[in-house]
């Protein structure tokens, strides 16, 4: 009897240790320049002049692996067009939700909180929000800004199965971008206790000839005081947005 009882106890005690997962909670954020510029770039003025150094883009090694993005012909003479007027045509100018994969890379922490059947990611741009569904794989109701999260385990890696995004948004500030054929599929590993391997595998046949990768690592915020701060910046781009379309009184 105490033989067969050891036996149960080791059982129960494996098993416990297959469904353990590494607790991702808390709050981190990406410390490159990917949001300019998802491939290496020089440092460059801003858009205005007049300012000087305010505004200038740093400069950056890259995020994509390989340092190249497979554009098919004519998706890339759009990245070019999309380039020169990225001052006025990033959508991130008029404060719309930044997608997946860029809200992770945005200069700007984000929030992991984790549980059994769901994880949320809360952003601090533009209040943004995930739930990734990990009980059951659900279907995309609509298109979405952020798009539809399933997630799952591979050992203690994340893998979140992202569809159902829209074309509204851009990788970058450099005006590369996607169509709404995208599917993300995020891979989150730890790396210690405080830092994670961020992977993005990107698959758009309407834009790109195929998968492409980008990579990075995300910081863990150790302050005692961390947490996320309100940056909802739709107030912000109302005159730009609507200003025009003010009713003008008569002179």
């Amino acid at each position: 009897m105490y033989r067969r009882g050891c036996t149960f106890l080791t059982l129960a005690l494996a098993a416990a240790a297959q469904t353990r997962h590494p607790d991702l909670s808390g709050i981190w954020q990406a410390m490159n320049t990917a949001n300019w510029d998802i491939q290496g770039h020089a440092a460059a003025a801003g858009p205005m002049p007049q300012l000087g150094a305010i505004g200038a883009i740093p400069a950056g090694l890259g995020v994509v692996e390989g340092d190249e993005i497979p554009y098919l012909p004519e998706a890339a003479a759009k990245k070019k067009e999309n380039f020169a007027h990225r001052w006025t045509a990033d959508p991130e100018i008029k404060c719309y939700l930044p997608g997946v994969p860029r809200a992770t890379y945005m200069p700007y922490p984000f929030q992991i909180v984790q549980s059994q059947k769901t994880i949320l990611i809360s952003y601090e741009y533009a209040s943004a929000v995930r739930i990734v569904n990990m009980d059951s794989k659900k279907e995309a109701p609509i298109d979405s800004w952020m798009g539809w999260s399933n997630g799952r385990w591979e050992g203690d890696t994340l893998v979140i199965d992202v569809t159902g995004l829209n074309d509204q948004t851009w990788f970058d500030r450099a005006g590369n971008f996607h169509s709404d054929a995208l599917h993300v599929v995020e891979r989150y590993t730890p790396r210690g206790s405080d830092a994670l391997n961020y992977e993005a595998r990107i698959e758009d046949p309407k834009v790109f000839s195929r998968p492409w990768k980008m990579s990075m690592i995300l910081y863990r915020h150790r302050e005692p005081n961390a947490r996320l701060l309100e940056f909802k910046c739709v107030e912000f781009v109302e005159e730009l947005m609507y200003g025009p379309l003010r009713k003008r009184g008569k002179l």
